[in-house]
Parts: structure tokens; sequence; C-alpha cells
């Protein structure tokens, strides 16, 4: 992706990501914060900033089933149709909340018949099913619980959603050959070894199942022993994928 114009979008309005990434330009995304922005391009700049002084905003994107996530998704489609960028990554909600996410366009087609979140609806919809603009990049970890979170989520998502999906990632591959002890190695290493091959075992049977259920592309991420990532670390991530 050399020479690429790359963007990185946060959904859940955390910091994490800009102290993360380096070279890359990262923004947030909230609700309120779309949805203001959406008022005041159509023409309701004093209504928006009366809402968000007084903390309305948060009030009207949160009653109504889908508005606050079918306004992020029209700001996420207007970035994406603005040009500036060759490639967009978004950091999207958990696997609970990604598929309610995805589908608030459908569900407000659904039921809204006319007006501007109709047709805020169908243009996003249009975005998420073409594969051209848009696909999803599942992230798991190689454990029992993760994989078939994920299983059930690439389901869900292909059932109800209709979008693209993309490589999945596994997360905190532990690989490598099996080590070995004998008679002279202290316990404690013995244990620590015994552990560590167990762990070993485990992952190359959920990465085996994984590719078993699902007939999609794993990109493979290195366990990263450390307290916190950093740039870094990041960098020696990006690294391995090459």
């Amino acid at each position: 992706m050399a020479g690429l114009r790359v963007l990185v979008v946060e959904l859940d309005g955390k910091p994490a990501l800009t102290r993360l990434v380096r070279d890359v330009p990262v923004i947030s995304v909230t609700a309120s914060a779309a949805l203001a922005e959406y008022l005041e391009s159509h023409g309701l700049k004093r209504v928006a900033k009366k809402l968000s002084s007084s903390g309305v905003i948060e009030v009207v994107s949160t009653a109504a089933p889908g508005i606050d996530d079918i306004v992020v998704l029209g700001k996420l489609k207007q970035i994406e149709r603005s040009g500036e960028y060759d490639l967009i990554v978004v950091d999207g909600p958990a696997a609970g909340h990604a598929i309610a996410f995805l589908r608030a366009a459908r569900s407000l087609l659904d039921t809204v018949r006319s007006g501007p979140i109709r047709t805020q609806a169908s243009e996003v919809l249009e975005m998420l099913s073409d594969p051209a603009r848009s696909q999803v990049v599942l992230v798991t970890l190689p454990e029992t619980t993760p994989v078939n979170e994920l299983i059930e989520t690439t389901y869900s998502l292909e059932e109800k959603v209709g979008v693209q999906l993309g490589p999945v990632v596994v997360n905190g591959v532990d690989e490598g050959p099996p080590l070995e002890t004998d008679g002279s190695t202290p316990a404690p290493l013995v244990a620590a070894a015994e552990y560590r091959n167990a762990r070993r075992a485990l992952h190359q049977r959920e990465v085996a199942r994984l590719r078993e259920s699902l007939a999609i592309e794993q990109l493979h991420l290195p366990d990263v022993v450390a307290a916190g990532l950093d740039a870094n670390h990041i960098d020696d991530l990006a690294d391995a994928l090459l």
C-alpha cells in the first residue's frame, strides 16, 4: 500500500490509535458529532449548536434505533465520497455491535418510507454492498471462544448484511516447533515449556478449525510479549504482514 493516501478512523472516541499509528492521519467519528455536522450541513446550524449545548444530541442519537449508527455510517460515506483518500481503515465496533451497526441502513430502509434519513440509508447501503468500496476485515484470537464468535459473526454478516468479507486477521499466534526438555532441565523451565507447547498446539488446532469452517484467507500476526503495544510494535506487526 506504499504511496496510497490512507486514513484511519476510530469510532469509540478513544485516542488509542493516535499513539499507535505513525505517518497516517487518524480521526475520531462519534454519533453526536456526526449528527451535529449533518444538521449544520442542512441549514440547521443554530439548532445543532443549541442541541449540542443542551446535551440533547446524545438523546436524539440514541433514542431512535439505528439513528446513531446511520449518522456515523453517513459520515464514513461522506469521507469515502470525498476522494481525498485511497484507503479508509475503520476501527469498527466489537462483534456484538458490529452486526447491528452494519444492518442499520437496511433496518431504516424497512421502516422509513421517505425523507433525508431514507436517502442516507439507501446511499450507505449502496456503499456497503459494493466490494470495491467496502469490505469487512474480522479480527480474532486463536482460541476456542473467539474463533466461535468470529464464525458466527461471519455467517450473520453474509446473511443479514450482505457485505463483502476480506481476509480474517488472527492476532497473537504463537507459532514454532515444540520446545524440548530433558532430565537436566530445571523444573520451572519444564513447566514453562509444557505450557508453551500446549498453547502452541491450541493455536494450531484453532487456526486449522477456522480454516475448515471458513473459506476465507487468513492473515496471522505473531504474539507480542509486552505490557502494552506502542508504535514500534505496530511497525513490527505491519512488517509481519508483508
